[in-house]
């Protein structure tokens, strides 16, 4: 039973068909159906980071005028350093009371919260370090940083080298069913591509840097991509 069950599923995985039609049927109408898979690794050339302005004041009113100071210092260390206004969005705005709670004392208001979060691109990565820690000068103790992601801004030649990949793993699947099969490849019938997600796998950055700056490690991304190729057979 094992044996069956490794068996279909290693023709589940390749998307192997084949089928003819007897001896006196059109000799195109018999193919194999074979898909391959190519992968191509690049180093990311951009960064996303988040980062937020937070602050807290008696009002609603001071909280938000303050936060909006602590933002606008924000913006302008990211002009300063390359980052264009279309590469700079808010996600999100709030105000809000908060309070602290005790035992003693119950629910206490301490004061109203604003924050203003944004998501940056950096479209040189080698500048990331650079740009950040430009943004926490500039946003002091009112900046907070919530995530960096690096990511393929550009994978045109990376996709390009994976499809090829991807076309000669399928052709070498087909000629290897042909052989087992006993018939030869003839002309491809049809060709389907789907682009599979991209993956990172971290890795050091290289470069060096002084020991205070901060320093983004980009990691590797594989770029995959997938066809279902169809060929005709003699």
């Amino acid at each position: 039973m094992r044996k069956i069950i490794a068996t279909v599923s290693a023709l589940a995985l390749a998307h192997v068909a084949y089928s003819a039609l007897p001896a006196n049927a059109a000799e195109s109408s018999k193919h194999i159906t074979v898909s391959g898979v190519g992968t191509s690794t690049v180093t990311p050339d951009a960064v996303r980071f988040f980062a937020s302005v937070s602050v807290i004041a008696k009002s609603n009113k001071e909280a938000l005028a303050s936060a909006s100071k602590s933002a606008t210092a924000v913006r302008g260390a990211l002009r300063d350093n390359g980052i264009a206004t279309k590469d700079i969005k808010t996600s999100s705005l709030t105000v809000y009371p908060e309070y602290n709670y005790s035992q003693d004392k119950g629910q206490e208001l301490l004061g109203y919260r604003a924050t203003q979060s944004f998501t940056v691109v950096i479209r040189k990565a080698d500048n990331a370090g650079v740009v950040i820690d430009a943004v926490v000068a500039a946003g002091g103790d009112a900046l907070q940083i919530n995530g960096v992601a690096p990511f393929l801004l550009n994978g045109a030649a990376a996709t390009e080298k994976a499809r090829e990949a991807a076309v000669a793993d399928a052709k070498a699947r087909a000629n290897s069913y042909a052989k087992y099969l006993g018939v030869s490849l003839g002309r491809v019938i049809s060709l389907t591509e789907v682009n599979a997600p991209v993956y990172n796998f971290p890795v050091m950055a290289k470069g060096a840097a002084a020991e205070d700056a901060t320093q983004i490690d980009l990691g590797e991304t594989e770029v995959t991509v997938t066809v279902t190729v169809r060929w005709g057979v003699n």
